[in-house]
């Protein structure tokens, strides 16, 4: 049996919070790893093959598609930790718990600190989870944008009626 200052002291030290907290990041990383993976690799072939059919108003399209869908990805860890928050019984209303860990995964910070005591050191680790899945998001967004420029100065160079061998040593 727990004494009440052993009840204190993992209290105050957030230990519950920290637990869950990594449990939850491990999922939400997951979650996050998977669809960058399929969302990269199919961009990638599907670009790799309008880039060679010499379709490439349809490698933009393929691009913001993707785009669209690395941003709902952001949402569904969003609603992750929301419904997670709600579930374990932290904030008594999803909406509510939805929105605050928007707030926090976004590092936007524009809600109070509304967990209870105990739990406090969620808030750091939901946005440090927002931090890392911007930064993944941004070295696979960087890599999508080549064959996207690639797309985009090919067909600039046709409409400008540069010779065809030329566009085709510009890789």
């Amino acid at each position: 049996m727990m004494t009440p200052q052993a009840s204190t002291l993992i209290t105050q030290l957030d230990l519950p919070g920290y637990a869950l907290g990594i449990a939850i990041l491990l999922l939400v990383m997951l979650v996050h790893g998977a669809a960058l993976l399929q969302i990269a690799k199919r961009y990638e072939v599907k670009s790799f093959l309008y880039l060679s059919e010499h379709k490439h108003s349809s490698v933009a399209v393929v691009f913001y598609i993707s785009i669209l869908c690395l941003f709902l990805t952001h949402i569904a860890e969003i609603f992750i930790w929301g419904i997670s928050l709600w579930a374990f019984k932290l904030l008594p209303v999803l909406s509510e718990s939805i929105l605050f860990a928007g707030s926090t995964y976004t590092a936007m910070g524009f809600m109070d600190d509304i967990l209870p005591p105990g739990w406090k050191m969620l808030a750091i680790i939901i946005a440090f989870s927002g931090m890392f899945a911007f930064a993944w998001t941004a070295s696979v967004m960087i890599s999508m944008t080549k064959n996207f420029r690639r797309a985009y100065t090919r067909m600039h160079m046709e409409k400008l009626n540069i010779p065809t061998e030329i566009i085709e040593r510009f890789k």
